[in-house]
């Protein structure tokens, strides 16, 4: 398959970036009225904008709070990032075949994540997809690569064998030249958990941290719950509906967040490690849970594994709701997301 040129290829990224510029991928979080004790602030992390919403008594502290979370966000994302060469997962990757890194506590924690995403996914997640790394779906360069390049790069996709973590000596390696790590559907959570943390520390009872897509909240918001819009997969200006939460994690993942059409086909940006191509199942996955370990990386292992998978799954996991948007275009609710959705 060759490669397409700009001038064939029908930017869906940048409609929607156009369309709804004040909405989060899959996610929307109403604006707040402003407020003498309300901190609103924005930045960009992670390839996408981070919001903090913080409600208290004293908004020089909650300015402060906020920054420090930034922070340490910003210090975590930097780590992470496989795109800046002097990054610590960076070091993995430009290393993978040769010696094992050491690695911070922080990403060796994100590691094992990864590590035991894939090993309840079945191989749905997979870390080192980031080995395809010819596939580009930025609106201004997009491409597909050929069939002899997604073959012979996906041979080093394997996580299972492939990455080796010592969690005593606090190093991990790839094993094979080549190999690349992508973390970009594990760290993000873990990285706006640690922004939450650092409000926390600083005294922060009542904040919202809006990342593209994941959502954290704790406390309330003018006394109630925190508000958040879910955005319909099959129509994303549109909701399906809000969910009030005073604590916990939403997550979504979809094909409608980054991807582009070539040939009357969708192409976006969630890989599946089995075949090196976009996933062909739901439209759409939004999950909801009060406990990090059993929402992280599940939402990208579900657009692979596919919907029938995911409600299995689902099923057998006390303590998380979700949607799923199927490729038909049909709706599930799995019975604790049917009593938090509010349509309306």
């Amino acid at each position: 398959m060759t490669s397409p040129t700009s001038d064939r290829i029908q930017h869906g990224r940048r409609r929607l970036a156009l369309a709804l510029p004040l909405l989060a991928c899959g996610l929307v979080v109403p604006p707040v009225q402003a407020k003498a004790d309300v901190h609103q602030s924005s930045q960009i992390l992670m390839g996408t904008r981070v919001d903090l919403t913080l409600q208290g008594n004293d908004s020089v502290a909650l300015a402060a709070a906020a920054e420090t979370a930034f922070a340490e966000m910003t210090r975590l994302a930097d780590m992470m990032s496989r795109y800046r060469v002097t990054s610590a997962l960076s070091a993995i990757n430009l290393m993978a075949g040769l010696q094992p890194v050491p690695v911070q506590p922080e990403l060796l924690r994100v590691l094992l994540m990864a590590r035991q995403a894939g090993q309840a996914s079945g191989g749905a997640f997979d870390a080192t997809v980031g080995s395809l790394r010819d596939w580009d779906f930025s609106h201004e360069h997009p491409s597909i690569p050929s069939k002899q390049q997604i073959a012979a790069q996906l041979r080093l996709v394997d996580q299972k064998t492939g990455l080796l973590i010592n969690e005593r000596a606090g190093t991990a390696y790839l094993t094979q030249r080549g190999m690349q790590l992508d973390l970009g559907g594990i760290a993000k959570l873990p990285i706006l958990q640690a922004g939450l943390r650092r409000l926390q520390s600083h005294g922060v009872v009542n904040a919202m941290i809006n990342g593209g897509g994941d959502v954290l909240v704790t406390g309330q918001l003018n006394g109630r719950p925190w508000r958040v819009g879910l955005r319909d997969p099959r129509q994303p200006s549109q909701l399906l509906g809000a969910v009030a939460l005073s604590q916990g994690f939403v997550a979504a993942s979809g094909d409608y967040e980054r991807f582009f059409m070539y040939q009357g086909q969708r192409f976006h940006h969630i890989l599946n490690p089995k075949t090196g191509y976009p996933t062909h199942g739901p439209h759409g996955v939004t999950l909801i849970s009060e406990q990090l370990e059993l929402i992280n990386g599940v939402g990208a292992a579900l657009m692979v594994a596919g919907a029938e998978a995911g409600r299995t799954r689902i099923a057998r996991t006390p303590g998380l709701d979700a949607l799923i948007v199927d490729a038909d275009s049909s709706l599930w609710l799995s019975p604790g997301m049917a009593q938090r959705l509010r349509r309306g």
